[in-house]
């Protein structure tokens, strides 16, 4: 018992720098910032439940045709679209697609963009529904 706590106290107290000192020591990486005033939920939530909510709203989308936009991927992208040297968004293959930076420090491999446009595509006409706005019918019929 006294050899565990002993390790757990070495543990805490060289666990390492800060995260404000971690990111300006370049250790951690640096998360590019969104386009809006705040995202559709608070930042901490975000960064631990982004994979929930996104796989929770695809099942809404994909098994009860609901067509809720608050947690949707393409909102995100539209939010969170890094620009290039030609001020054109850059794509998932860039090292400075928002979703690489943590992605690629956390080494966890996403799948998301094998289907998924990576980058907002300005050709297509978009609803303006973004951040739970509300819209006359988010509900789509398969009947």
């Amino acid at each position: 018992m006294r050899l565990a706590l002993m390790f757990l106290f070495m543990m805490v107290a060289f666990a390492g720098p800060p995260v404000a000192e971690a990111v300006a020591d370049g250790v951690a990486p640096v998360i590019p910032k969104g386009k809006g005033e705040h995202c559709v939920a608070e930042t901490d939530f975000m960064r631990r439940n982004h994979m929930k909510v996104l796989l929770h709203q695809r099942d809404k989308s994909v098994f009860k045709g609901e067509r809720s936009t608050r947690f949707s991927l393409q909102g995100c992208v539209e939010c969170h679209a890094v620009p290039g040297p030609t001020a054109k968004p850059v794509t998932y293959k860039d090292p400075r697609h928002f979703c690489r930076s943590c992605h690629e420090f956390a080494a966890v491999k996403i799948d998301c963009f094998e289907c998924h446009a990576s980058r907002p595509d300005p050709t297509v006409k978009r609803t303006g529904l973004f951040h739970g706005e509300p819209a006359a019918s988010n509900k789509v019929s398969w009947k």
